[in-house]
């Protein structure tokens, strides 16, 4: 890893526990995916492994500094789940295969999303929920985020681009 790698992680990683506060603060909370916003963005931006690296971690970081998501029940692991998913596959997409960034995007937020239907769906019945119910009211709530992650990080990774690219060493 070369020290702009390092940096740019950390800052992924600083944004994924501080975003989501952020969305909280206002009132707006997990219904925009806030945490998945930072995690998209590292995986359109860096190499796979450290994209998929961020989305794994920034979940359980933040269980354990801010409490949010919680590790019981397992939110945060499914996060992180959902996370490698997302990060790993928009950047195979987009800087590996060479795919437009939007459709990088939906494709890793689909694959993001199926995950995290799959997982609840498969643990609801511990907890007393219908697994169809369950994993249908997680992706339903998620609509909003979904929109931001498949438009405005694109948007925002391709401005960021040029000028990541100038300040190359």
């Amino acid at each position: 890893m070369t020290p702009r790698e390092i940096t740019l992680s950390a800052l992924f990683i600083a944004l994924g526990l501080a975003v989501p506060v952020l969305f909280h603060a206002v009132g707006l909370g997990s219904t925009f995916l806030p945490m998945f916003l930072p995690i998209l963005a590292a995986g359109l931006m860096m190499r796979p492994f450290l994209a998929g690296l961020i989305g794994v971690m920034t979940p359980m970081l933040s269980a354990v500094v801010t409490g949010m998501p919680p590790l019981a029940p397992p939110i945060a692991p499914i996060m992180s789940a959902e996370g490698l998913a997302l990060g790993a596959l928009s950047s195979i997409c987009y800087r590996r295969l060479g795919w437009h960034v939007h459709l990088s995007a939906l494709a890793a937020v689909c694959l993001q999303r199926l995950v995290m239907a799959s997982l609840m769906a498969l643990l609801a019945p511990f907890f007393g929920i219908p697994p169809f119910l369950a994993a249908f009211g997680a992706l339903l709530k998620g609509v909003p985020g979904v929109g931001l992650l498949v438009i405005a990080v694109p948007c925002l990774v391709k401005r960021l681009e040029p000028i990541l690219e100038r300040t190359r060493t």
